[in-house]
C-alpha cells in the first residue's frame, strides 16, 4: 500500500509542480486564452496560486522522502485540497467545468489521508 501511496503522491506532485511553474512564471495575459478563469484573478493572485501549488508539490515529496518533519506531507496534501476547493468554487461561479479541480482535490485528500494512516 505504501508503494501505491508513493506513486500517487509523486504523480500528484508532478501535476501541481507543472501547474505551479506555469502559473508563476507566465504572464497572466498569456494564460487567459487557455485558462479563462485567470480573467478573475489579478497578476499577483495568479502568481501566488502558482507559487503555492509549486510549494505544495515540494511539500508532498520532500518531508516524507527525507524523513525531516514528515508530518508536513499530509499537511501539504490537505492544503492543496483546500486550494482545489477554492478553484472549484471559482469554476462553478464562472459556470465552467470544475471536474479537473474536483479530481485533483479528491486525490490530494486521498494522499493526505493515506499519509496520516500509512505514513
Amino acid at each position: 500500500m505504501l508503494i501505491a501511496l508513493w506513486i500517487l503522491t509523486g504523480l500528484l506532485a508532478l501535476v501541481f509542480l507543472a501547474a505551479g511553474v506555469v502559473k508563476s512564471t507566465t504572464p497572466r495575459e498569456k494564460l487567459v486564452p487557455k485558462m479563462g478563469y485567470m480573467e478573475d484573478l489579478s497578476d499577483g493572485q495568479a502568481r501566488t496560486v502558482g507559487i503555492l501549488e509549486g510549494l505544495g508539490a515540494l511539500g508532498l515529496i520532500l518531508p516524507a522522502a527525507t524523513g525531516i518533519l514528515p508530518w508536513l506531507t499530509p499537511v501539504a496534501a490537505f492544503a492543496l485540497a483546500l486550494t482545489m476547493a477554492v478553484g472549484t468554487a471559482l469554476h462553478v461561479k464562472r459556470k465552467e467545468t470544475a471536474a479537473p479541480s474536483i479530481v485533483l482535490g479528491v486525490l490530494a485528500l486521498v494522499v493526505g489521508i493515506g499519509w496520516v494512516v500509512f505514513g
